[in-house]
């Protein structure tokens, strides 16, 4: 499965590439999600996608990693979250904005997915802008990092038909 936008591709990654990710983080915290993540990828392989990790390449140089993403499983009421980053040198030029508004425009078409969950840390004041800019709103409670954020499919919905 791949996703386009404009600048980039999206992928989900294989298990062998996810067990690489987990060898090579050198932050324990991230080290520790990946690992995660591939554990329930091999538990649920029928929901593999849930929690697999998604690499951002460049259309134009199509090697480049500049980030990647991952939902944090599917909830039987409908709720995934996501989480996501940049590799140094790629922040400020709008990838995390188009990658996350083109991922959650694909997971609301899973009729399973009602809503989309985020969460920053208090600080991270570009991380909540890309969430804003995609449609997020502050749920007005704190998880594990910080404020958490919400997509309604309904309020997708009405972006997507305003923007026609």
């Amino acid at each position: 499965m791949k996703l386009e936008t404009p600048r980039l591709h999206l992928t989900p990654i294989g298990d062998e590439e996810m067990a690489r990710l987990v060898e090579n983080e050198r932050d324990e915290a991230l080290r520790l999600a990946y690992a995660e993540m591939l554990e329930n990828c091999r538990r649920e392989p029928e929901n593999r996608i849930w929690h697999a990790v998604w690499e951002m390449k460049l259309k134009a140089a199509p090697e480049t990693v500049v980030g990647d993403f991952s939902f944090k499983g599917l909830g039987a009421d409908g709720t995934t979250e996501i989480g996501y980053g940049l590799r140094e040198g790629f922040c400020g030029h709008g990838y995390m904005t188009e990658a996350l508004r083109a991922v959650c425009a694909w997971a609301f078409t899973q009729n399973a997915v009602t809503r989309i969950e985020a969460e920053t840390e208090p600080g991270n004041a570009a991380s909540q802008k890309v969430l804003a800019a995609c449609g997020f709103f502050p749920t007005g409670t704190f998880g594990k990092e910080g404020p958490r954020f919400a997509l309604c499919r309904s309020a997708q919905k009405a972006r997507n038909h305003k923007e026609d």
